[in-house]
């Protein structure tokens, strides 16, 4: 893990002490910011080290959904639903690469040996987050 700043752990805590007050519902980032009387910068980042926390001590993830803002995820399913929808925006990104970038790239370069590593590479990664982001079991 990236060694976070004093602060951010501190912020962390405010941000986790904030959504344990509202739990099970969530905060919004501008409700996070007023509560914790950060700036978006700190909020952001402060999320950042929390999400690390959480990992670390084995604490529910917290995560972001329209319905309920930023809040701890306590049920399997909200964060398999949750995990699909990050895939799928990963996936997304990766497509865009792939057309925007990479394409073009080997266009102009047909003999760029890094632009046909890379393709290769990210196609791989596009090929295993579509099987992760489609339907489960299978």
């Amino acid at each position: 893990m990236p060694k976070r700043s004093p602060t951010a752990e501190r912020n962390a805590e405010l941000i986790r002490t904030a959504l344990l007050k509202v739990s099970p519902a969530g905060l919004t980032i501008i409700e996070l910011m007023t509560e914790c009387n950060l700036s978006l910068w700190q909020t952001r980042r402060a999320l950042a080290a929390l999400r690390d926390l959480c990992a670390e001590k084995g604490w529910p993830p917290a995560i972001w959904t329209r319905e309920a803002g930023y809040h701890f995820c306590a049920g399997e399913t909200e964060l398999e639903r949750w995990e699909r929808v990050w895939i799928g925006e990963r996936l997304t990104q990766f497509r865009r690469m792939l057309s925007g970038t990479l394409g073009p790239h080997l266009r102009l370069f047909p003999k760029s040996d890094w632009a046909e590593y890379l393709t290769a590479q990210v196609k791989a990664i596009e090929s295993n987050l579509e099987i992760a982001a489609g339907p489960w079991p299978r």
